[in-house]
């Protein structure tokens, strides 16, 4: 086991953490995130992320573990991942033509020490005015059902997004500046 353990499914956040250059396994995280739609989304992300990360690290006390969780935030409610097409579609429609925050916890942990790091970052994304003929090309083009917000803006985002603010990574799912200053930090990555 590599001393550094990704507590995460997500594919994107795998290619950015590998970016990185940091050697790291992966080891998903048996829980159950909270997703209330309408809990405030800085604390929804954090809640997940340190979930994720607590316990891979309760099962790996020596290695470092990084959690992270990412939404979708616009009208006071958070849009997670969609259930279906029916829900992804509605997702889109609500965010066409507006601006929305994607928010990501992340947790760094290393048991054995007792190290617990917790931070959050926040981006802006503004979204095209979407017609539905666009919205059915999008959903044909995307697998969106593992995307908070029914987008990932990595995948044929031109086609829905006008624009972002903040971290690009952040939005695909994993802050990759942040990330690499908690993990030189820590000691896990050179300066």
């Amino acid at each position: 086991m590599a001393s550094l353990i990704l507590a995460s499914a997500s594919p994107r956040r795998r290619e950015l953490l590998a970016g990185l250059g940091v050697e790291f396994d992966v080891v998903t995280a048996q829980v159950t995130e909270h997703e209330e739609a309408t809990t405030d989304p800085r604390v929804m992300v954090a809640h997940n992320a340190a979930l994720k990360a607590d316990w891979v690290a309760e099962r790996y006390p020596q290695a470092w573990v990084l959690g992270a969780d990412t939404t979708v935030f616009i009208d006071g409610h958070a849009l997670n991942k969609p259930q279906d097409a029916a829900e992804a579609r509605s997702m889109l429609r609500r965010l066409s033509g507006r601006t929305h925050t994607v928010f990501t916890g992340i947790a760094l942990r290393h048991a054995a020490t007792g190290v617990r790091i917790d931070q959050g970052v926040a981006s802006e994304v503004t979204m095209r005015v979407l017609d539905d003929a666009t919205i059915e090309s999008y959903l044909a083009k995307v697998h969106t059902l593992d995307k908070a917000g029914g987008y990932g803006i990595q995948d044929h985002g031109e086609l829905i997004v006008a624009g972002y603010t903040g971290s690009l990574s952040n939005i695909i799912g994993l802050p990759v500046e942040e990330t690499k200053q908690l993990l030189t930090r820590c000691g896990l990555l050179g300066t």
